[in-house]
């Protein structure tokens, strides 16, 4: 099979286009024969670090089709169509490559969606339920309807994360408020779903904020929480979250201390990879059911450019991700 390989750390010129046997599923495992390959930040940036084995192929997210299952798995699952989530975490086999191997608990029935849609599910949509599912007025779990009478604010709302929790919040009958920098940007959050826009550029967030959620939000989907700190200190209700993500715009955050005690207000950390299990099969499966009742989209009209790189041209993709390219980066493995 053709697979990307890195074996140093380094730039996008670390990895190598390669033929490696096709690997054969152990006990609990399937083989998946990949159609597309979805490109997320924790890529790059673990690309960054020599792989701890000698070899990685990159790549958590992917959709294709089980060619193969091992021991203990119902052979009914070869032939189905699935997405695979977090495929290169502490394991080897990656999904940027025609084949990749996961526990048979992280493929996921896709149905007749298409891969394009599988391949942007895993990294930033079980981040985003995360983030609307940790607080307290939030639910453990999301459906539709589960939102109703919530208010989200959702920070650089034009984002993969971003994006992910506007459709999420508005599947679960939030109302949604987004944050961007452009005009450009405001479409794309306003095609995701964003019931309200605000260009933090041109408009006083806080002010724009009470006015549509008088009493504050009841959770805020942070992606720079060191640069926003003092908005959403002011824009929180009583009980609200904070949920973070990522530290784009610096690596430390103050907090304003007697300002959040009186409301009782959380300040949640999100790493997908290491959340509570229980929490996230549940982010498993409420974004397995919202994929299948139509309320994530993939694409421009979601506000979800796709920007497509063959296999051999992993690098360049790689690098767009690096460079902020709004939208999905995707990497085509096969004709699954």
């Amino acid at each position: 099979m053709k697979a990307i390989v890195y074996e140093r750390n380094g730039d996008p010129s670390v990895l190598e286009l390669v033929d490696r046997p096709v690997p054969e599923p152990g006990a609990g495992e399937v083989l998946v024969r990949m159609a597309v390959s979805g490109v997320n930040p924790t890529d790059w940036k673990s690309r960054r670090n020599a792989p701890p084995n000698g070899w990685q192929i990159p790549g958590q997210d992917g959709a294709g089709v089980v060619e193969a299952v091992g021991e203990g798995v119902d052979p009914d699952l070869i032939g189905e169509r699935v997405w695979v989530w977090e495929a290169a975490w502490q394991r080897q086999w990656g999904t940027t490559a025609e084949y990749t191997l996961v526990p048979v608990r992280q493929a996921v029935r896709l149905g007749p969606a298409p891969f394009e849609l599988g391949a942007a599910l895993g990294i930033p949509f079980l981040t985003a339920h995360r983030c609307l599912t940790a607080g307290e007025f939030m639910p453990d779990t999301l459906r539709a309807g589960a939102l109703a009478d919530h208010t989200v604010l959702v920070q650089g709302g034009a984002g993969a994360v971003g994006n992910a929790a506007i459709q999420l919040a508005r599947w679960a009958d939030a109302t949604v408020i987004a944050t961007v920098s452009s005009a450009e940007k405001a479409q794309l959050a306003a095609s995701a779903g964003a019931s309200f826009v605000i260009n933090y550029r041109e408009q006083d967030v806080v002010e724009e904020v009470h006015k549509i959620a008088p009493d504050g939000v009841h959770t805020i989907v942070e992606v720079s929480p060191a640069r926003n700190a003092s908005v959403d200190a002011r824009v929180l209700r009583h009980g609200g979250a904070v949920c973070m993500y990522a530290d784009n715009g610096g690596d430390e955050v103050s907090i304003p201390i007697r300002a959040m005690m009186a409301p009782n207000a959380r300040w949640q950390f999100v790493l997908v990879y290491t959340e509570p299990k229980a929490a996230k099969a549940q982010g498993v499966k409420d974004v397995a059911a919202a994929a299948s009742q139509g309320g994530i989209r993939v694409g421009a009209d979601a506000g979800l450019p796709l920007h497509y790189y063959p296999l051999a041209e992993a690098a360049a993709a790689h690098q767009a991700v690096e460079d902020s390219t709004v939208g999905k980066v995707l990497i085509t493995t096969s004709d699954a």
